[in-house]
């Protein structure tokens, strides 16, 4: 059985999410307190208690879903002896996934997405951006519609997820013109998104500025599995790469589609989505049925999940 751990990415976030895990179990306990240490501040606190406005702060979210992730992930090897071939995450969740697979340390880890985090929510004024889902186009048909309706401004494909959803990000203008334009083009649904800020696009490269001199002094470790990069969909396994793989996602689109096509050409047959929520898992379904893939983040799935 070869198996992937999946890492979900911003949107998954709920107040209460490691709560009863750190409550349970030491080793996830020592997550959070080695998060809130490398922060200067109690992300744990954000992530048991909220206040949920607190925690959807770009900033702070974050940070929030990778520790929270991590401490599955360090309570499943510890009390399961939790083994696996490859990591994959959706935006956020790679620099998870990358944890996982030993290139970045947790305190390094959550740092850089605190910033990171930050430097989005700051490269674009309030309202100046937006994102919108459509669904039942093609990409071809997707990037035809943003073509058209970008005129001066940015408007590209952000997230490929697959099933027929792919998510636009760029001008709040452009983006209002794309949603009319894709449903005269046959789209069986477009939709504005609440978003706090246009992710994955050209208007992100202030915040890829921010993370690339953040990362410059970080020392990247050996990967122990390959890492299904965001930008290119391939399994990479090369540390040199790690860190412009990363600048790049900030403005890159998220090939979740076909990033999971990879994970079935490495024979990939089992998932487990660590942490809150399964959005990856719904996603999962859409692309590659034949990938089982389980949900765990509370201790009662700890200690159900088959190893």
């Amino acid at each position: 059985m070869v198996t992937a751990l999946l890492f979900p990415g911003q949107g998954s976030q709920r107040v209460g999410m490691g709560r009863d895990l750190a409550h349970e179990y030491a080793t996830a306990r020592q997550v959070f307190d080695e998060a809130d240490d490398a922060l200067g501040f109690a992300i744990s606190k954000i992530c048991f208690y909220g206040p949920e406005d607190e925690l959807t702060l770009t900033q702070n979210t974050q940070p929030a879903i990778l520790t929270n992730s991590v401490a599955v992930l360090r309570t499943l090897e510890a009390e399961r002896g939790l083994s696996f071939d490859i990591v994959a995450g959706h935006s956020l969740g790679e620099w998870t996934a990358l944890v996982a697979a030993g290139a970045l340390s947790v305190s390094d880890a959550v740092r850089l997405v605190h910033l990171r985090g930050k430097a989005m929510q700051q490269a674009v004024p309030p309202g100046a951006g937006a994102m919108a889902a459509i669904m039942g186009l093609e990409l071809p048909a997707v990037e035809k519609v943003c073509a058209e309706a970008a005129g001066d401004d940015v408007c590209s494909p952000a997230n490929l997820n697959g099933g027929g959803q792919i998510v636009i990000s760029g001008s709040a203008a452009a983006i209002e013109r794309a949603v009319a334009v894709a449903k005269a083009a046959g789209a069986r649904r477009a939709v504005l998104l609440s978003v706090s800020a246009p992710f994955h696009c050209a208007l992100m490269q202030p915040a890829a500025d921010a993370v690339a001199e953040a990362l410059e002094p970080i020392e990247i470790g050996d990967l122990k599995v390959p890492v299904v990069a965001n930008v290119d969909a391939r399994p990479n396994d090369f540390k040199a790469r790690v860190k412009q793989l990363l600048v790049d996602q900030v403005t890159g689109a998220v090939r979740w589609e076909e990033s999971v096509r990879a994970l079935v050409d490495r024979g990939v047959t089992r998932g487990l989505e660590l942490g809150s929520g399964s959005v990856l898992r719904g996603l999962m379904r859409r692309v590659a049925k034949d990938i089982d893939v389980t949900t765990v983040g509370e201790p009662h799935e700890i200690k159900q999940v088959e190893i």
